[in-house]
C-alpha cells in the first residue's frame, strides 16, 4: 500500500534525527567552506510551472552572480518525497548540498534538532531582512531566538479555485463566495441539482488534509485553529466535531477517484469544467495561466468561506546546511532569492507573493495584488498540511488518519486518533 506523503517524508527525517543524535566529528568546521565558485541548490521543482519559477530565479541568480555556477539538484517524484528522501540520506551521511528547499516554520524542527542546518540571523542582519520580512513572517521563522532559512516566496493555502461558467448556469453568483460552510454547501446541492457531477474536486492524501484544515480553519475561527498547535484548543472539542461534520459532508460532493492522483488533477478538473471547485494553494494560478484561462472571466478565486480575513500561510523556503562544501555560494543563492528583483521573477511564475514589503504590487497580477494586500492586513496562521503548524511525526499521524477516515468516514474514529496524535505531538 502507497504511503502517504507525509509518512514517507517523516520515515526519512526520523532516520536523519537519529543520525544526528549519534553523529561524530566528520561535520568538521560547523561554517563550511567560504568558496563560492558553485552552489548546488537541492529542490523538488524538476517541472511544470515550479521548475519555471526556479528557471526564473537562477537567471536572477546568474545575472547577480556571474561567478557562482548553479548546480541543479532537483530530484523528481512524490510531490517532494523523493526529495525528502534522498536529501535525508546525503545528510546524514554528511554529503550535504550547498542550499536545500523546504517549508519554512515546524517542518525544519527535525534539522534544527539533528543540527543539520546553520542559524541564519546574522545573515538577516548583514542584509536587511529583519527590515524588509513582515514580523508575522519573521515570527514565523524564528525558533528560539534563531532563524534558519530564508523564504522565497509567501504562498496562501485557504483559496477556492472556481469555475465561473458552472456556477453561472446553476444560478449561483461565482463572484461573491459564500458567507459559510453551510452556505458553500447549499450551493453545491444546487450545483449538483444542476447536473454537475463533481462539485468540489480532491487529489492526494496532503489536498485532503489542506482541506480539513481549510474546515477547522472556518469553523475555529484564526484563534482556536491555531490552539490546535500548543493544546490551547483540544482536538475534543465540540467545534472539532462539527468541523468533522461538515468535511464529511464536503467529501460527499466529492470525486471519489482523487488518493493518489496529483494536485494539477483535481486543478485540471476546475479547469476543464468536470468540477466546480477546488481548494489549492496559490500555486495553482501557474496551472490555470499555463492553460490560457483569463482570471475573472474563466474562474475566480476567494476565501474558503468562513476564512474570509484569515491567510494560511506557508512559505518555500532556503537553508544553509552544515557542512555545506560552497558556503560562500549557498550565501550568494540566498541573497538572490531574498533580493527584490529575485523575488519578482520567481513570484511571477509561480504565483505566490514576495515575502518582502517594499514589492509594488502593480507588477502583478490582479489574484496576486488581492493576495499581497490579504497577507499585509489580514490574520495570519500557520498551514498544517504544507509543514508550517507542526513537525513532520505530527503532521504525519494526522495525514495516516484522514486518509483512512476518506476510505470509512467513521467520524468518532477520526477524532479519538487527532486527540492522540495531538497528546504525541504536544509530548503529553
Amino acid at each position: 500500500m502507497r504511503k502517504p506523503l507525509a509518512a514517507v517524508a517523516g520515515l526519512a527525517v526520523a532516520g536523519l534525527v537519529l543520525a544526528g543524535c549519534s553523529s561524530s566529528a566528520d561535520d568538521g568546521d560547523k561554517a563550511g567552506s567560504n568558496d563560492a565558485s558553485e552552489v548546488e541548490v537541492f529542490t523538488w521543482w524538476a517541472s511544470g510551472s515550479e521548475k519555471t519559477g526556479l528557471d526564473a530565479l537562477v537567471k536572477v541568480f546568474n545575472e547577480q552572480y556571474p561567478d557562482t555556477k548553479f548546480v541543479n539538484a532537483a530530484v523528481a517524484g512524490g510531490a517532494g518525497s523523493n526529495a525528502k528522501n534522498a536529501l535525508a540520506s546525503r545528510l546524514k551521511a554528511n554529503n550535504p548540498p550547498d542550499s536545500f528547499q523546504a517549508h519554512a516554520g515546524a517542518e525544519l524542527t527535525d534539522y534544527i534538532e539533528a543540527d543539520k542546518i546553520e542559524d541564519l540571523s546574522s545573515f538577516y542582519e548583514e542584509n536587511g531582512l529583519n527590515d524588509v520580512f513582515p514580523s508575522t513572517l519573521i515570527d514565523r521563522l524564528t525558533v528560539d531566538d534563531k532563524i534558519y532559512s530564508v523564504p522565497s516566496n509567501v504562498h496562501r493555502a485557504n483559496v477556492v479555485w472556481v469555475n465561473t461558467d458552472l456556477l453561472t448556469k446553476a444560478g449561483i453568483d461565482p463572484k461573491t463566495g459564500p458567507a459559510d460552510l453551510d452556505a458553500w454547501l447549499a450551493d453545491m446541492k444546487k450545483l449538483k441539482a444542476a447536473g454537475v457531477a463533481t462539485p468540489l474536486s480532491v487529489a492526494t492524501d496532503w489536498t485532503q488534509v489542506q482541506l480539513f484544515e481549510n474546515v477547522l480553519l472556518a469553523t475555529l475561527g484564526a484563534e482556536g485553529y491555531q490552539g490546535l498547535w500548543d493544546g490551547s484548543t483540544k482536538f475534543d472539542d465540540a467545534k472539532v466535531t462539527d468541523a468533522i461534520d461538515s468535511y464529511t459532508e464536503l467529501l460527499s460532493y466529492a470525486n471519489t477517484d482523487g488518493t493518489g492522483q496529483d494536485w494539477p488533477v483535481a486543478t485540471d478538473m476546475v479547469i476543464d469544467g468536470t468540477a466546480a471547485y477546488n481548494v489549492m494553494g496559490d500555486w495553482a494560478l501557474a496551472e490555470f495561466d499555463a492553460k490560457g484561462k483569463t482570471y475573472g472571466t474563466d474562474y475566480i478565486t476567494w476565501p474558503t468561506p468562513g476564512t474570509d480575513g484569515m491567510f494560511d500561510f506557508l512559505a518555500d523556503s532556503f537553508t544553509l546546511p552544515v557542512g555545506a562544501p560552497h558556503a560562500g555560494g549557498a550565501k550568494n543563492w540566498l541573497k538572490a532569492i531574498s533580493s527584490a528583483d529575485g523575488q519578482k521573477a520567481f513570484n511571477l511564475a509561480k504565483g505566490s507573493i514576495p515575502a518582502r514589503t517594499d514589492a509594488d504590487s502593480a507588477d502583478y497580477p490582479e489574484y496576486q495584488q488581492g493576495a499581497m494586500a490579504s497577507f499585509a492586513k489580514d490574520t495570519v496562521v500557520s498551514s498544517l498540511a504544507h509543514g508550517a503548524a507542526v513537525k513532520v511525526s505530527w503532521l504525519n499521524d494526522i495525514t495516516s488518519s484522514i486518509g483512512q477516515f476518506v476510505s470509512t468516514k467513521d467520524a468518532g474514529v477520526l477524532q479519538d486518533a487527532l486527540v492522540q496524535a495531538q497528546t504525541k505531538g504536544l509530548g503529553k
